[in-house]
């Protein structure tokens, strides 16, 4: 306890201002500038430091040597767990007093805005700047950068395709500011670019030091369609599909695999361009220099068929290994055809050497010569006379062409399809891929041509009908076609017949119609050329009308004989022209 007694008053201590109430030690101005002296100055909507003075789960109190503390919310620094009473933080002054009197701090504010002006300068120094990867998002990653949400492209990852994005969440890695929109606050990333920048002096390094014919390991860093791409350790090169296997392939994931070590061989390259073109069938020798040499023409090779065209098959007798089958060499026969209806690609074949070539490496196959040609025995296995049954494969205006077996075809001409029958073109009688009975008529060996015949099956019918059509013998036919110069009938005993108009005029002065059925007279009967002329009209006329038509034919003789006579004194009397002028003379001096 404080012992008073001992205490005594100031000598020069001024009780009567006291008591009237004046400043005791000074001037109050004084003393308030004295007081704000010991303050710090600060100004509203600036970033301060301060110190964490006391924390609980809402609140965290900061002084910043203003007259009060700044309360801030404790959500605020939920980035930062570690956070303890004495920690200096960056504040944002809101107010300096409000309507309670109390200092209003932002610890969120301060960070962003010292996080843009970190970012800003960042840009401007093409400066290297750490970010943690939060998480994915649509076309690339979410950064955080100083408090702030950037964007990362997936194509500004790595140098390299990413195939797993989800591996780089959670790291934290150094970035490069590419781009900024300033309107949107928006921020733009890169990783890539710093690699980049790396390999851009290694690139240069080792482009200096290539040399064609070069063998180098490189890693698979992309496979397209058509080729690979390589990462030879800092500069990529394209092996393209054709320079990965001496053999053909279809898709370069049959050679080779992602992040596959391989060695490769350099082929050229583009110092300018930064463009390398890269080899791997090139390291193993060429299959045409590993064919056995004892092969030879003549020899049965068995095969892939690897590629179709319509003119032939290319077939891989070993990898990189390839002959033609050309389309003539599939079939004996002369109907040339696509390949495709021979045969298709992923075929097992077995061929013959046709031809081989070893320095040009060119080889030509063929497959029908693995069967007789059919034309070797064509007169034993088709003698003329036999009958066959051939498949119609095409017409023609002249006649049917027909195949009895692979190789052998002939030709059924028009005339040849039916003894009574006027074919006017051969789809009236058949049709493409139909069966049709044949006889061989001619053999053409040299030629490879066979003559058939399909009427030939049946006798010839007009040995009959020379018997039975005799002219003025009365049958009975219907009119199955009509035209301008007369009808078509058909006869009931067979065959076919022709009226002219004039001789399809019925008893009651009308003209027949078609499918009227009527007694016909045969007129004209000509088995060669397989006519037959008939007469409706004489089946109701006198026969007494042939006889003045004698007369007057005869009259008609008579007629001519005086005409000939007078034609030959004609040609007398008036051969001698001078006498006619004299004659002409004297009649006119005598007048």
């Amino acid at each position: 306890m404080t012992n008073y007694k001992d205490v005594n008053p100031l000598s020069d201590f001024n009780w009567e201002e006291f008591e009237n109430g004046k400043t005791v030690g000074g001037d109050k101005n004084e003393l308030t500038k004295a007081y704000d002296d010991t303050l710090n100055k600060i100004q509203e909507h600036q970033v301060v430091e301060g110190v964490v003075t006391a924390i609980d789960k809402k609140e965290v109190v900061v002084n910043i040597g203003y007259k009060s503390d700044g309360i801030i919310p404790a959500s605020e620094f939920r980035y930062n767990p570690d956070l303890k009473v004495g920690d200096k933080v960056e504040v944002y002054v809101e107010n300096q007093e409000d309507k309670g009197g109390q200092l209003i701090l932002s610890h969120k504010k301060a960070r962003l805005q010292k996080s843009w002006e970190n970012i800003n300068k960042a840009l401007e120094d093409d400066a290297v700047i750490q970010g943690y990867i939060k998480s994915r998002t649509k076309g690339g990653m979410i950064v955080d950068v100083f408090g702030i949400e950037a964007f990362l492209p997936g194509s500004q990852i790595d140098v390299h395709p990413i195939r797993d994005y989800d591996m780089f969440v959670g790291k934290t890695m150094e970035f490069k500011v590419v781009k900024i929109n300033q309107e949107f606050r928006n921020v733009v990333v890169s990783h890539k670019a710093l690699i980049e920048a790396e390999l851009e002096a290694q690139r240069k390094e080792i482009i200096s030091h290539l040399e064609k014919g070069q063998i180098l390991e490189g890693v698979v860093k992309n496979i397209t369609s058509y080729g690979v791409f390589v990462d030879l350790g800092g500069v990529d090169g394209l092996i393209h599909i054709t320079d990965l296997s001496w053999g053909r392939i279809n898709d370069p994931h049959e050679i080779v695999e992602l992040d596959q070590k391989i060695n490769v061989v350099i082929l050229d390259f583009d110092e300018e361009k930064k463009r390398i073109a890269l080899g791997l069938k090139q390291l193993t020798p060429h299959p045409w220099d590993a064919l056995d040499p004892n092969l030879k023409v003549g020899d049965h090779v068995k095969g892939k068929v690897v590629v179709m065209a319509d003119y032939g098959a290319f077939v891989e007798i070993q990898p990189g290994v390839e002959g033609l089958i050309h389309v003539s060499e599939m079939s004996w026969s002369q109907h040339l055809r696509s390949a495709q209806e021979f045969l298709k690609a992923g075929d097992e074949v077995e061929a013959v050497i046709l031809t081989l070539d070893r320095d040009e490496r060119k080889m030509s196959l063929g497959i029908k010569q693995l069967r007789e040609d059919p034309w070797e025995t064509i007169e034993t296995k088709y003698p003329i006379g036999s009958k066959h049954t051939a498949k119609v494969r095409n017409f023609t205006n002249f006649g049917i062409f027909v195949e009895l077996e692979e190789g052998v075809d002939g030709l059924i001409h028009i005339s040849d399809l039916s003894w009574t029958k006027k074919v006017k073109h051969p789809s009236e009688f058949t049709h493409v891929g139909a069966d049709i009975d044949v006889v061989v008529l001619e053999i053409d060996k040299e030629n490879r041509r066979l003559s058939l015949g399909h009427k030939q099956l049946e006798t010839n019918p007009w040995d009959t009908y020379e018997t039975i059509y005799t002219p003025g013998s009365v049958h009975i036919g219907k009119i199955t076609e009509v035209m301008d110069k007369g009808a078509v009938i058909t006869l009931n005993e067979g065959g076919e017949g022709f009226a002219t108009p004039k001789h399809l005029v019925k008893e009651d002065g009308t003209q027949a119609q078609l499918g009227e059925e009527l007694p016909f007279v045969v007129i004209e009967f000509v088995k060669d050329t397989k006519r037959i002329i008939l007469s409706h009209s004489r089946t109701y006329e006198t026969p007494k009308e042939e006889q003045p038509r004698r007369q007057r034919n005869s009259n008609k003789k008579h007629a001519e004989q005086p005409a000939q006579v007078n034609n030959v004194a004609a040609g007398t009397s008036l051969g001698d022209l001078d006498v006619l002028a004299d004659l002409k003379k004297k009649m006119e001096e005598g007048k």
